[in-house]
């Protein structure tokens, strides 16, 4: 089972340069995002962990922490250092955090 974090450890690492996988929906990821988000829709996240680092953690958000945590579990079964943002998008922009909209070239 994947580790989750809280929104104060996610904007620490966040700040240093972590790797953030946003497990949203397209739409919803277009809406507003964590800026630097790597985005990568739920459903396509078994068929995309290879594209994932081993080396490193990833940190998976979506809007409130439900699917990241499917997510993370379902990544760090295949060897990757994945854990959970705790509170999710919403929680990072309630808390007055910087939030990008817009597509990216990653989209899936």
């Amino acid at each position: 089972m994947a580790r989750e974090v809280t929104q104060e450890a996610f904007a620490a690492a966040w700040a240093d340069g972590a790797l953030v996988v946003d497990v949203r929906e397209a739409d919803e990821y277009t809406a507003g995002h964590v800026p630097g988000a790597r985005p990568m829709a739920l459903r396509t996240v078994p068929g995309r962990c290879g594209e994932l680092p081993t080396d490193r953690p990833v940190f998976v958000i979506c809007a409130s922490g439900n699917r990241s945590r499917t997510a993370a579990d379902l990544m760090t079964s295949r060897g990757i250092d994945a854990c959970s943002v705790a509170g999710g998008t919403s929680a990072w922009a309630r808390a007055g955090r910087p939030v990008a909209a817009g597509s990216h070239e990653h989209a899936a």
